[in-house]
């Protein structure tokens, strides 16, 4: 149970340099003090994270805003007061508060402010900024709960904050405000389709940015089973020409998909929020279930669709290793 007293305890680490795991709504956080540039560099450290890869600063409100960007625009206020608390990260110019450590040496930087009760109540209690990756070892799958916490990184944190599982389950949107023109650089956990509705116009996809944020490489949210990603349609055909390989393979889709019986399954609902919420789990279980070979099928590219197929993406790419 979450008390009171633990929060003051996660606090009080935090303002004596340490790092601790707590809940978001999108995934679990590994969290530093954003202005300890020790501390934030422990994150890196304990994930093996390349230091120029930045870090996303949690606000406790939008009413800090100002604090961590030197340019605020309207877009930025309007989407800000639609869906903080979130799943949407803002990028926008840095003010003097956000360290080279936290952006990576950019002149930018990521900001949001989570939508769980505990990250909450722990930035509220420490009065600034968390710089929080996801709580697992560099480009794997991210953690939704507080076990997947303890199996990535054992006692490597000060502390674990127990939050229950996160209800979004995949990582937040991020939206570059920095440049004048709104542009998508990570489908996540906000619908892009949210994002035109309040600013009343297109936000394209950026493909190619000369900002860095978290969870664009083109390998991440990686498990160690190989993934081929597919059509639904394609799956079975797909799975059995590679099991006359003499591999071992399940199928990771919709229920609804018919499987022979021999053949491993894995699956997340039909709906693109509860196919997000249980993506990351089912990759888990993918791992734990000694596969060689794991066959993915693609949702549809709409709604939180878009950010699963975003994340289905990056773990079937090429990886540059596996340690």
């Amino acid at each position: 149970m979450l008390t009171p007293e633990l929060i003051d305890r996660a606090v009080e680490i935090l303002r004596q340099g340490g790092v601790i795991a707590l809940p978001t709504e999108t995934v679990y956080g590994l969290a530093a003090n954003a202005e300890d540039e020790l501390a934030v560099r422990r994150i890196f450290a304990i994930k093996g994270r390349p230091a120029t890869h930045p870090l996303i600063v949690h606000l406790p409100d939008a009413e800090a805003l100002p604090q961590w960007a030197s340019e605020v625009p309207d877009s930025a206020l309007r989407l800000a007061a639609a869906f903080w608390p979130g799943p949407l990260t803002l990028v926008l110019r840095r003010t003097s508060r956000a360290t080279d450590a936290v952006t990576g040496g950019q002149d930018t930087v990521a900001l949001r402010v989570p939508h769980h009760p505990v990250a909450l109540a722990v930035l509220r209690a420490l009065g600034g900024g968390l710089a929080a990756p996801s709580a697992n070892r560099f480009g794997r799958v991210s953690p939704t709960t507080a076990e997947h916490v303890r199996q990535d990184l054992g006692d490597e944190v000060d502390l674990l904050l127990d939050g229950g599982p996160c209800t979004v389950g995949v990582e937040s949107t991020i939206v570059d405000l920095s440049s004048g023109e709104p542009a998508l650089l990570r489908p996540g956990g906000l619908p892009t389709e949210e994002l035109e509705r309040v600013l009343g116009r297109p936000v394209p996809v950026r493909t190619a940015s000369t900002v860095r944020v978290s969870g664009s490489l083109p390998s991440h949210y990686a498990p160690r089973v190989g993934v081929v990603l597919v059509e639904p349609a394609e799956a079975v055909a797909r799975a059995e020409s590679l099991r006359l390989q003499g591999l071992v393979v399940g199928v990771l889709g919709p229920q609804s998909l018919s499987l022979p019986r021999d053949l491993r399954r894995f699956d997340i609902p039909e709906d693109p929020a509860g196919a997000a919420r249980l993506l990351y789990l089912r990759l888990r279980e993918a791992d734990m279930a000694g596969l060689d070979m794991l066959v993915a099928c693609l949702p549809p590219a709409q709604g939180l669709g878009l950010a699963v197929r975003d994340r289905l993406a990056r773990a079937a790419a090429p990886r540059p290793s596996d340690s």
